[in-house]
């Protein structure tokens, strides 16, 4: 019986691994090329929110800017201009794209030229999913969709 309830003890523990892995889900990461450090870049994605709780991004960083925000297109007066805000909602069950004219995350003074096929790393902080890293590609200069 001694193993029977050791097996028991496992199932239990590989169950509760499972629940744990994170309900967000990260693909697609992108940004456009800039020649010059120093710029102000827009960083797309696709974000996949797998549980039954809505979630929120709070935290963006990248050490390709000396700093960074999440973004939404402000349509309001005249041109249409990035706002910044505390969190993006991400609701249960959905996917959400970042993409040009919405919702967007920021690097603001880059720190290195932005090459065309480069990749650079970044994380985000979910309220309830956790930290989460993801590779960026670079896109071409000036791109409106993913490479």
């Amino acid at each position: 019986m001694p193993g029977r309830a050791l097996i028991c003890q496992l199932s239990a523990c590989l169950a509760a691994a499972a629940d744990a892995s994170p309900s967000v889900e990260l693909s697609k990461a992108w940004a456009p090329a800039a020649a010059q450090a120093g710029a102000d870049v827009p960083v797309y994605m696709t974000i996949a929110n797998r549980g039954a709780e809505p979630d929120g991004l709070l935290r963006f960083r990248c050490p390709a800017a000396n700093f960074t925000e999440q973004r939404t297109t402000d349509y309001g007066e005249g041109a249409p201009a990035g706002r910044e805000i505390k969190s993006i909602p991400v609701p249960a069950n959905q996917t959400l794209v970042l993409a040009p004219g919405g919702y967007h995350l920021m690097l603001l003074k880059t720190t290195q030229p932005l090459k065309e096929g480069d990749t650079f790393p970044c994380s985000l902080t979910f309220k309830s999913g956790g930290r989460q890293d993801v590779s960026v590609t670079v896109a071409a200069e000036g791109a409106r969709a993913a490479p």
